[in-house]
């Protein structure tokens, strides 16, 4: 018998409870409840009890303090006959030795009663709960058309019905500049694709399976090819950078890459670097990895294999296997001359830190780490060589204009900090401010809220110490932010250096039907097809497929230093999951639905991913059944 069951089982030897509890049942009530449920409850026990195991691994802070799975609040025994009042004492003390924290000091009585009749409503009649509570988004939804675009090669795992068994796993579309007649198409189990718009044919460029020996693409999140960027002039010098996960080496000569795979590839020159922030001794190893970033030159641009030569520029280490590092970005308006020209942007997770007990949960706040952090460095050497140093590794350079490039103990390639997995970058283009972008992290939650960020140079995002507009604290959930909000600026596990006021998000959506469990990438609309969406950004939910715009005016006005402004996110409404599930089947996915799951979305996950060529148009890519839709008409 569970602790939950064995608990309510037992609150009559507990002293007499003196407050009668009567449920509310009005919709007010009900919506409150919801809502107090969600930012308090939801993240452990969730719509069906998926709080400790999110997609079949055991991830949370529940499995990893010896915790188990909480029962489900949904179904018609959850409660084992325990009377409200029962059930009121239990979610307002808790329940000890971490497992469930007291809500006493942080929510009134009469919001707990409003808890406990939104329980009570969960297992009765969910469906009239869910519809009479509003949820974040604007109710101006419009209806969006896709249209098949290609079909990727399967490539994922098909026996097995978690995230790994998802049919391809492409998530990075890019158009090759030039002549924009190519897509360069990744797969995280290791091919970089190139696909040409015409004919739709597909060929492998580079395999990154088969080339590097240490290259992992397990687990199914994220790992595997993650990234690629062409250099800014890679018209002229067929440059680009890619990123890929490798596990721990075992032998010094062993990440080294093969040199009968690429028979056009010339590895002379190419060095293995040390990993940065390596420990002297790794623990665990099974759990450890390496995110490397290759300078690759292509002497024959326009074919479809490769002819040139590689070199490593970073090689990092984290100590985890979830939220890596995912992103490398170039500011696309920097121009030779300026302080960003070739600056490459990167976007680091905190490897699944900040949901752990002891001083590795404050790696995104903590100077001395790259976990949890948007970084900024100089991938060739020969740039802004007056204006730079040269990194620990020797293969590129760190501008002397970062933040913390003067603070003794700090890591001096951190722009921002305090972020769970800023997984996705992207660019806004102010008409009438073109030289002057703004960068947008879509970062990854963990209790409450997916949401978008403005990154800014040296910003502490509060991670995790805040999420959205709620402060949060080991054992203790979440709260309202204080009035006077500061938190520590912390060099490493002991030494702060003062005070900072973090930087809040400005979009946000919730872990509840209605929202998701992850906020995929998005792209600020500059296509001419859709009127309807110029002058927003565009973005999704990775598991629920979920699609909305805010206008882009309205997210840069909540940037306002106020933690309760945020842009209204509206909904797209589409058939992606119908779309998806019909033809996960009829590509031999079998019967049983899309693998994976989540929290919000259940059984079956769609793993979206957007992306935006060179005309401004939008795309979906869903790995589950391993399909590409560009958008289509909107009503």
């Amino acid at each position: 018998m569970s602790v939950y069951k064995t608990l309510l089982a037992s609150l009559t030897l507990f002293a007499t409870v003196t407050l009668s509890v009567q449920s509310q049942s009005s919709p007010e009530s009900l919506a409150e409840g919801k809502s107090l449920y969600d930012v308090n409850c939801a993240n452990c026990h969730g719509d069906a009890g998926q709080g400790a195991k999110k997609a079949g691994f055991e991830i949370s802070i529940i499995a990893e303090r010896g915790g188990i799975q909480p029962p489900d609040l949904t179904d018609s025994v959850w409660d084992h006959g325990s009377t409200d009042a029962e059930i009121f004492k239990v979610v307002k003390e808790g329940i000890p030795a971490g497992m469930m924290p007291s809500l006493i000091g942080r929510l009134s009585d009469n919001q707990i009663q409003n808890v406990v009749a939104y329980l009570r409503s969960l297992a009765s009649s969910q469906k009239d709960v869910t519809s009479a509570v509003s949820n974040a988004t604007d109710t101006s939804e419009i209806t969006l058309e896709l249209e098949d675009y290609f079909e990727m090669p399967i490539t994922g795992d098909m026996s097995t019905d978690r995230v790994s068994g998802v049919l391809a796993r492409g998530s990075i579309m890019l158009d090759e500049p030039g002549d924009k007649q190519r897509f360069f198409l990744n797969d995280l189990t290791g091919p970089l694709y190139i696909l040409d718009k015409q004919t739709k044919e597909l060929t492998t460029y580079l395999n990154f399976a088969s080339l590097f020996p240490n290259f992992t693409a397990g687990f199914g999140y994220a790992a595997g090819m993650l990234n690629f960027v062409f250099d800014p002039e890679y018209e002229k010098n067929g440059i680009f950078y890619t990123l890929h996960m490798e596990n721990v080496s075992d032998s010094e000569n062993s990440a080294a890459p093969k040199t009968d795979v690429v028979s056009g590839l010339d590895l002379e020159g190419y060095e293995l670097t040390e990993p940065i922030a390596k420990p002297e001794t790794v623990q665990d190893t099974r759990f450890a990895r390496e995110l490397v970033i290759v300078e690759w030159k292509d002497e024959e641009i326009g074919n479809t294999t490769f002819e040139g030569s590689a070199r490593e520029v970073f090689r990092l280490f984290v100590p985890g296997l979830f939220h890596p590092f995912n992103e490398i970005t170039f500011n696309p308006v920097a121009k030779a001359g300026d302080a960003d020209w070739r600056v490459m942007y990167l976007g680091i997770g905190d490897a699944g830190t900040g949901e752990r007990p002891g001083p590795m949960r404050m790696h995104a706040q903590r100077l001395d780490t790259y976990q949890g952090k948007v970084l900024r460095i100089i991938p060739m050497l020969n740039e802004h060589t007056s204006t730079s140093t040269i990194s620990e590794n020797g293969q590129y350079r760190i501008p002397n204009d970062n933040p913390f490039v003067s603070v003794e103990g700090a890591r001096k390639e951190i722009w921002a900090y305090g972020l769970r997995n800023p997984h996705r970058l992207t660019w806004y283009i102010d008409p009438d401010q073109p030289s002057d972008p703004v960068l947008l992290a879509f970062n990854i939650g963990l209790v409450s809220w997916e949401t978008v960020a403005i990154i800014k140079k040296g910003a502490n995002y509060g991670y995790p110490l805040r999420e959205g507009n709620l402060a949060m604290s080991e054992g203790n959930g979440m709260r309202p932010i204080p009035a006077d909000d500061t938190i520590p600026i912390l060099l490493s596990d002991t030494d702060t250096i003062g005070t900072v006021k973090p930087t809040y998000t400005v979009i946000k959506y919730p872990h509840a039907p209605g929202g998701g469990d992850a906020i995929a990438n998005g792209f600020v609309y500059t296509g001419t097809r859709h009127k309807a969406l110029q002058g927003t950004i565009v973005f999704g939910d990775i598991t629920t497929g979920h699609i909305w715009y805010a206008k882009i005016k309205d997210v840069l006005a909540a940037d306002d230093g106020d933690p309760q402004t945020f842009a209204t996110i509206i909904e797209l409404k589409t058939n992606l999951r119908e779309l998806s599930e019909e033809t996960y089947r009829k590509r031999g996915g079998g019967s049983g639905g899309l693998p994976g799951r989540g929290a919000i979305a259940g059984a079956g996950r769609l793993d979206i991913r957007l992306a935006q060529d060179s005309e401004g148009e939008l795309y979906v890519i869903t790995k589950g059944d391993g399909m590409i839709r560009k958008f289509g008409s909107i009503k």
